[in-house]
C-alpha cells in the first residue's frame, strides 16, 4: 500500500495566478455569467441548475466544491476554507426549499463571495501553510452528506405536500 503524504501539496506562487483566475472564470460561469438587461444583476449557472428538480441543487454544490479544493491547493486556512463550506451549506440546503431556494439562488451567490474569501487570505501570504489532507477529504465528505440531502429533501417535502393535497 503506498505511503500518502499527510499534507496536500501547496500551489507555487508563480503558479497560483492561472489557478485563481480559472476559479474567478468558474465563479462568474456559476453566479453571473448573464447580465439582466438594464440592471447590474448578474444569473449564473447555478441558479439555473437549481431549478432542475431534485439533482439541479446536487450539481451546483458539486460545482461550487471544486473551487474549495482548489483553494485548499493555493493554501487556504482551515478558517477560510470553512467559511467557504458554510456558504455552500447555505446555498445548498436553502436552495433545496422549493419556490423559495429557486428565488433564494438567484439572489445568493456563494462562489462570488468564496472566491472574495480566498483572494482575501492570498493577500496575506504569511498565514499560508499546507492543508492537512485528512481535513480536506472530511470537508468533501461533508459536501458529499449536503449534496446526499439535497437529494432526499426535496422528495420529503413533495411527499409531504402530496399528502396534505390528496389526503392519502
Amino acid at each position: 500500500m503506498p505511503d500518502f503524504p499527510s499534507r496536500l501539496p501547496i500551489t507555487e506562487p508563480d503558479a497560483k495566478a492561472p489557478t485563481l483566475r480559472r476559479l474567478r472564470q468558474l465563479s462568474r460561469l456559476l453566479d453571473n455569467v448573464i447580465t439582466v438587461p438594464g440592471t447590474k444583476v448578474g444569473v449564473g449557472l447555478d441558479p439555473i441548475l437549481g431549478l432542475l428538480p431534485i439533482g439541479g441543487d446536487v450539481l451546483g454544490v458539486i460545482l461550487s466544491s471544486y473551487i474549495i479544493v482548489e483553494a485548499a491547493r493555493l493554501g487556504a486556512s482551515r478558517a477560510t476554507l470553512g467559511r467557504m463550506v458554510f456558504n455552500i451549506i447555505i446555498d445548498g440546503l436553502v436552495g433545496a426549499i422549493p419556490m423559495l431556494g429557486d428565488l433564494f439562488d438567484f439572489a445568493w451567490k456563494a462562489n462570488t463571495l468564496n472566491i472574495q474569501l480566498l483572494e482575501d487570505h492570498l493577500k496575506s501570504p504569511q498565514q499560508t501553510k499546507k492543508v492537512d489532507k485528512w481535513f480536506i477529504l472530511a470537508l468533501i465528505a461533508g459536501l458529499l452528506l449536503i449534496a446526499i440531502v439535497l437529494v432526499i429533501l426535496p422528495m420529503i417535502v413533495i411527499r409531504w405536500l402530496w399528502q396534505a393535497f390528496t389526503g392519502s
